[in-house]
């Protein structure tokens, strides 16, 4: 299917790369990286990365500003469903190709290739200028470096196989980046986001079951002078909480008048769970955008009695 994209990449002279709602490292990473390689392979073309962008992640790069098109190809990034794609206007596109490592909701795009055990999308950006005549420098196998780098949690889950690493063999061989740049952009933050881990640490609420949560108001938020994205985005740094098998962050967003829900697990499978409140995800990484605290509670309940059948499973089993 690589040689398909690469030769509606070929076919069209205006391309648009999008991706989902609450940018994350490897949704960026992949569309700054596909978008680059692009240009590189064909001067010519017109090829613009999009979406809402986020402070926190401006050492990745820069989106570009979303304008009208026509007879245009629009390629889809990290999204599952045609409803978390981040501005778009589908009725502008004449052809649509959807990439994505989550596991399957729905069909919206023309042409899809869906790798759900890839451990990021940017691995499969990785296999898709290995496999066609896309361009590749420095920079481009910098930026995918990235984004693998962070959604697979510096390799610690088990999307990571032998292919993953071989692929990144190939790519620092070839193009001699500096890791300690890649983890400088993606890791180096100001003291107000330490002190927000070190607040989330101290708060965090622990059921008997082992689902871990935190309320974040927008007042704390504002005291410790972060951002309603800032909880979510340090979601992994609780993964080896001996107690915790469940763990999320429920976050107060004035600006866009909703509850930010992010979760991880390290037992039962929470993308179900999260779809039933309009959200989902990987089995082990999930979110949802909800109207209230009193609704990220009930997710927390649901959560917690997914748990309460997972120790119960394992005690049968032991």
């Amino acid at each position: 299917m690589f040689k398909e994209i690469y030769k509606k990449i070929e076919e069209y002279d205006t391309i648009v790369i999008a991706r989902h709602i609450g940018v994350d490292p490897d949704a960026l990473a992949s569309q700054l990286a596909l978008r680059d390689s692009i240009k590189l392979t064909f001067p010519n073309k017109k090829v613009s990365a999009i979406g809402t962008g986020s402070a926190k992640f401006y050492s990745i790069g820069k989106l570009d500003k979303l304008e009208k098109v026509n007879n245009a190809l629009l390629i889809v990034l990290d999204t599952p469903d045609k409803k978390r794609v981040d501005s778009v206007d589908f009725s502008q596109f004449a052809y649509m190709i959807k990439i994505d490592h989550h596991p399957f909701v729905e069909e919206f795009c023309d042409l899809e290739y869906i790798e759900d055990t890839a451990s990021s999308t940017a691995e499969i950006i990785m296999n898709l200028i290995m496999n066609t005549d896309l361009e590749c420098d420095k920079n481009v196998a910098e930026t995918l470096y990235l984004g693998l780098a962070s959604d697979s949690n510096r390799f610690l889950f088990d999307s990571c196989t032998s292919k993953t690493f071989g692929l990144i063999s190939i790519f620092l061989e070839k193009y001699n980046f500096e890791l300690s740049e890649v983890y400088k952009k993606l890791y180096l933050r100001p003291m107000n986001e330490v002190r927000l881990e070190g607040y989330i640490a101290l708060n965090m609420n622990v059921t008997e079951n082992g689902l871990g949560y935190i309320q974040i108001t927008n007042e704390v938020l504002n005291q410790l002078e972060v951002d309603s994205a800032s909880a979510g985005n340090m979601i992994n740094n609780f993964n080896f909480i001996k107690e915790v098998l469940v763990w999320a962050t429920i976050t107060e967003d004035v600006k866009n008048d909703q509850i930010r829900v992010s979760i991880r697990s390290r037992g039962p499978e929470i993308n179900e769970v999260a779809e039933k409140f309009n959200g989902g995800g990987h089995k082990f990484a999930s979110g949802a955008k909800l109207k209230s605290f009193d609704d990220a509670m009930q997710l927390m309940k649901e959560l917690d009695e997914c748990l309460i059948e997972y120790n119960k499973t394992l005690s049968e089993e032991n």
